[in-house]
Formats: C-alpha cells, structure tokens, sequence
C-alpha cells in the first residue's frame, strides 16, 4: 500500500476507469454477435458500450479537478 495521501479528483479518476472498463467489455460483447454472424443483441446493450465516453468524461474530469486543486496548492505555496 502507498503512504501517498488521496488528493482531489483521484476518486472520480477511479470510477471513470471503471466506468470505462465496464462500457469496453459492453462494447466487445455487443461487437462479437455482429462479426461472428449471429443475431444481434437487443438496443439496451448498445447503451452499455456509451458507458466508455462517459467514463472517459468522469476521468477527465476529475484529472481537471486534480490540476485545479494542485495549482491552488502551488500559488499559495508561492
């Protein structure tokens, strides 16, 4: 384990690759039936591989909420 302390926007980084993870496997399951040739998966299995840009979208911002937070730091360090 790290001694490291959690800073801002670390907690959004780690739901967003989740997030991210679970829209990549709903994205190769629904991708599969179609290259293999058998009948497609129902709509709302679609929706699931959206879940990759929202991830995305989460991680991002919680990367901005870190480079906030550490700019904060530094000018008031300075």
């Amino acid at each position: 384990m790290s001694n490291e302390t959690s800073r801002t926007g670390d907690l959004l980084v780690r739901i967003g690759a989740v997030v991210f993870l679970v829209g990549a496997v709903g994205t190769l399951v629904t991708v599969a039936p179609l290259l293999l040739g058998l009948d497609r998966l129902p709509t709302p299995a679609y929706f699931v591989s959206m879940l990759m840009g929202v991830g995305f979208v989460i991680a991002g911002a919680g990367l901005l909420t870190s480079i906030a937070a550490q700019r904060r730091q530094a000018r008031s360090a300075a």
